[in-house]
């Protein structure tokens, strides 16, 4: 870091790395006190526990409707949709893991008219399917980080920059987890997906600052950090602009896009702290210990 005295950061990368690590240790209790209450770490909408997920387009009074569909569907569940610049609703997804037979009526009684093409969207699942669907996507998300993380060891050959990349993809997921379970939001298969996209925006980051360390020897260890941290950095708070307009500001999204972008957002938001704390504190002891300049 040509442009900040080399004694401060030499000084405070070990500290650096406290907040970000306490911060995964309280996500990973978090996620075990969730799955000790839950019997999973996530709550899971219909397409993935089974049961109907019904959107109900514009305006509804969902106090009434709410009452009278919980005095007989236990399980129901209500989300918000609404226009950011105004602030109205522009629609309410009801999620249940009843038959939309058992739905629809009680619905159109208490809204007054009857659900139609124009009015609202209607999915059902089974739940076997689900579930199995469900299984495969964890299948999916573990199998692909064993391969990003053999991938890893392969380029790096190096045990320690290779855990801290691991490790800075992990934290990144688990906390978005952690996240995701705090805010009550309820998974969708898209989420899962989200979660896999996760995996790639991770290690973006982690191998650009690592390959800038490790592999590279112009000028100082410091200064090839910060190198890699204004890239790096830049890529992030990119990638976030994208998200964030569409999740915000974009009405008239599928509630499973808005959950993709919400998932992203708050990963994004992960990395700025696992990488260029976490894995860049670790890179940096690694890179004295080894003697480099």
């Amino acid at each position: 870091m040509e442009h900040h005295p080399k004694s401060w950061y030499d000084s405070w990368y070990k500290i650096l790395l406290l907040p970000p690590v306490v911060l995964f240790v309280l996500s990973l209790v978090y996620l075990g006190v969730f799955y000790s209450q839950h019997n999973d770490f996530v709550h899971k909408d219909a397409s993935l526990s089974g049961g109907t997920t019904i959107t109900l387009s514009g305006d509804i009074n969902t106090v009434e409707l709410e009452s009278a569909l919980k005095a007989q569907v236990p399980d129901v569940s209500f989300r918000s949709i609404t226009d950011l610049t105004s602030g109205k609703p522009v629609a309410t997804i009801i999620d249940s893991s009843a038959e939309p037979s058992v739905l629809m009526p009680i619905i159109e009684k208490s809204l007054g008219h009857p659900l139609t093409a124009q009015n609202s969207n209607i999915e059902f699942t089974g739940p076997t399917l689900s579930q199995n669907f469900y299984k495969q996507l964890i299948i999916a998300i573990i199998f692909s980080f064993v391969l990003m993380s053999i991938v890893i060891f392969i380029l790096f050959r190096s045990f320690v920059p290779s855990i801290a990349v691991i490790f800075a993809a992990l934290a990144d997921i688990l906390m978005s987890l952690a996240f995701i379970d705090y805010l009550g939001v309820r998974l969708s298969a898209a989420g899962i997906a989200a979660f896999l996209m996760l995996i790639g925006y991770s290690v973006d980051t982690d191998i650009l600052l690592t390959t800038r360390v490790v592999k590279k020897r112009e000028g100082t260890v410091n200064q090839r950090i910060y190198g890699a941290f204004t890239t790096g950095l830049f890529m992030t708070v990119t990638a976030l602009i994208a998200v964030l307009p569409a999740f915000f500001i974009v009405t008239g999204l599928p509630e499973s896009f808005r959950q993709i972008f919400l998932i992203l957002a708050v990963g994004l938001f992960a990395d700025i702290f696992n990488t260029w704390l976490t894995n860049a504190s670790i890179i940096k002891w690694y890179a004295d210990a080894k003697g480099m300049k």
